[in-house]
């Protein structure tokens, strides 16, 4: 091996490693935001994803990626807490689509509140006037990986990758 080989591993590991460690404070922080609010994470995750309008069941475990089984449970938690309900679809009434209520509209909101601020005591603590470099850096990483997902898993993690983008470029997508 040489030493640009050895240069580039070192660097996947720290990649790999940094990732992890980045996603795992995340996530525990967001469980614990969310625990704030009495949900689980997979259940915030629902209403965040309903928050620009119903979606078939079809779609709406597409785009959680879990099992339908999975969603059904998280569906009937959150229809017991008034937080959705389903309605059939006006394109095929042999289907339903999950909408939010008024009060899942008011749960996603101060999941998305809990999770902002999170993420502005995050940017208080890098060095003054680094956020934006930092951000700029992020945004570049994301598109990278969104390009080697597309190596290995094309279309997989489109609707991920299209909102991580938006949230990191304040809704500017290529």
């Amino acid at each position: 091996m040489n030493e640009f080989q050895t240069l580039e591993d070192t660097q996947a590991r720290r990649l790999r490693e940094a990732i992890r460690v980045l996603v795992r404070r995340f996530s525990l922080a967001e469980r614990a935001d969310i625990s704030c609010c009495g949900m689980t994470v997979a259940q915030a995750a629902t209403l965040e994803a309903l928050t620009a309008g119903g979606l078939r069941l079809s779609e709406l475990g597409k785009r959680l990626g879990i099992a339908p089984s999975t969603l059904t449970r998280n569906l009937a938690r959150l229809e017991e807490r008034g937080l959705i309900r389903k309605e059939p679809d006006p394109n095929d009434g042999r289907a339903q689509r999950v909408v939010l209520t008024q009060t899942g509209f008011e749960a996603a909101d101060e999941v998305r509140r809990q999770e902002h601020i999170f993420a502005r005591s995050v940017l208080d603590r890098l060095p003054q006037g680094s956020a934006a470099e930092a951000m700029t850096t992020l945004e570049e990483l994301l598109t990278a990986v969104r390009s080697a997902t597309e190596t290995c898993c094309p279309g997989a993690y489109d609707h991920l990758m299209t909102t991580a983008q938006m949230s990191v470029t304040g809704g500017h997508h290529e």
